[in-house]
Formats: C-alpha cells, structure tokens, sequence
C-alpha cells in the first residue's frame, strides 16, 4: 500500500509517500480503504515529537488520526455489525503512536469507527471525527450542557470550536464565541448569538456587553484567554479546556483528552443527518501533498479543516 510516513522527528520535510507493507487484520480490527484523512493540530505535534511522553511511539510513524473510507475487512471477533463495502468514518486511535491514518489501508480496532454520514463526501467526513468528538465530549460529558445555558466557546473560528458552536446550539444552548474580527461573520453563522473579538482586551470585561457571565466555558486556546476565566463563568467547575490540564486542576475545571467512541460517532452523524452540523473544508490535498498539509496546519488556523485527499 501507499503511506505517509516518518522515520524520524522534525519538520514537514521529513514526511514521505511511498510503499508499505499491507497491515494484518488482527481479530477486533476493521480493515479500512481509506478515501480520506485530515490534519489536526497533534498531528504535526507528535511529527515534532512533543507527545512522546503521553504515548509510546515507534518508529517510522505513519500519521493521521482521522478517516474516512470503505471496509475492506473484518476481523472474525467483530461484534459491530460493519460488513465489507460499509463506508465508514473513525477517529482511530490507538494505545500507541505507529499506523496512523495518511494510508491507503487503515487497520481500525473495531471501536474507533462507525458507518459514515450519506450526505458528506469522503473528505468532509474525514474532518470531523477528531475535532467533532473533541467538542461534543467536552461539552456533554465534562460540561453537561442543556437546554437554556449561555456557552462561551473560545476559538469558535477553530476546527474544534466550528463543532462546538453547533453541538452547543443543537443541545439548546446559547453560544457566544472568540475569534478574529474577520471570522465573526463565520462563527454566527454557525449559530453564535454573539461574537467577542479575543485580541481586544479581556474578554470577562467584553461579555459585561452582552449579558455578563455564561454558565459554561470550552477553551480551545489557553493562554491569556483564561488569564480572567473567574470573570468570564459563573462557576469555574463548569470550565473544560483541550489544552491546560493543570490549570484546570488548579481551578477545579475538567481537561479533555479526546477518545474514541462510537456512540458519538453516532451522535455526530444524527446532527449531520438533520442539517444541525455541517462541515467547513478550507483546504484539501492529496496524499503526495501531505508535507504541504502539515505545513498549512502549523501555520495557523485556515478557516476550517484540512483534507488529504487518498
């Protein structure tokens, strides 16, 4: 098969396409064709080599973490009904860091993936199962939003905070967001009642304009946007952010480490399904281009998902 690979840590140009062995189809494992990945931010973090110590890695590395495509096989232990020719979407991630995603066949254990939404194409599918189940486990598990809250979600503009104006608009919520000035049109139309802009000033003083504290608070971006979070909610329990796990500590909030799980996959293809998420991709490549994928993503924030086309 064809892969993305790296056999040691750096920057884009160490990544290469070329020949590899074919995975096995071990016993609980859905064998996968892969028609597409995406990039998210760990994705270039790991190729850099920063999250050796959260996971075993060995190398050469295959990267990605996200797919999208058809079942190939299925191992004869799986109890999940997937059939060969299922087109199916994952977020596949595994104890360790070796057989990622960014190739042609992708073995899944049978909890990372499920059948994949009917209205989305291969590459938009691709780019929500990270981000997308990052946002709703934030926002249903470690926040438990509902009916009536006011949600602040900041880097709306995001990846991760695209899903999550939605995913908190869809469970009832109202959604005030952070970005940049040239993304607010972007984050109200996905749902937000109000849009701050997080470069001008603390932003517990900007949402006095706009009703004061909210019940809950998603931080996708750490930093000086938490440096008055004792402002911003009303109870710093309800805080959950993807970045800071000992701040949330030190203020009795909740960090989430995405996971696996099929249920929300589940969840996530419902509100496609119903027109309550959509998906926002602002770039695609193909596979040899993934160097260049890598590279967008390190840069900043595209305006949405990055898709490599396989």
């Amino acid at each position: 098969m064809r892969a993305a690979s790296y056999d040691t840590y750096g920057g884009p140009e160490v990544l290469t396409v070329g020949e590899r062995p074919d995975p096995p189809v071990g016993p609980d494992t859905v064998l996968v064709r892969a028609r597409a990945t995406s990039v998210n931010p760990v994705d270039w973090k790991v190729r850099e080599g920063y999250l050796q110590g959260a996971f075993p890695h060995h190398l050469p590395i295959v990267p990605g973490w996200d797919v999208a495509g058809v079942v190939e096989a299925v191992g004869p232990a799986v109890r999940t009904g997937l059939q060969v020719g299922d087109e199916v979407w994952g977020y596949v991630r595994r104890d360790d860091v070796f057989a990622g995603t960014a190739a042609e066949l992708v073995p899944a254990p049978e909890r990372t993936v499920s059948l994949k939404p009917a209205g989305l194409s291969f590459e938009e599918a691709a780019s929500v199962p990270l981000a997308g189940l990052t946002a709703y486990q934030a926002l249903t598990e470690a926040l438990a939003v509902g009916e009536g809250d006011r949600v602040l979600v900041h880097a709306a503009s995001g990846g991760v905070g695209q899903f999550a104006v939605q995913i908190a608009r869809s469970l009832g919520a109202e959604v005030i967001g952070t970005a940049s000035p040239a993304n607010h049109d972007l984050v109200r139309d996905l749902g937000a009642t109000h849009v701050l802009d997080h470069g001008a000033g603390p932003v517990g003083e900007q949402l006095g304009t706009v009703g004061g504290a909210v019940d809950a608070v998603l931080d996708l971006i750490g930093g000086d946007a938490m440096a008055d979070i004792s402002a911003q909610v009303r109870d710093t329990a309800r805080v959950a952010s993807v970045i800071d796990a000992e701040q949330m500590g030190q203020i009795g909030g909740h960090y989430v480490f995405v996971r696996p799980e099929r249920a929300h996959l589940d969840a996530l293809a419902e509100l496609v399904d119903r027109g309550e998420l959509r998906v926002t991709v602002a770039a695609t490549f193909d596979l040899d281009q993934i160097a260049d994928a890598h590279r967008l993503s390190q840069e900043g924030s595209p305006g949405g998902k990055i898709a490599v086309r396989i």
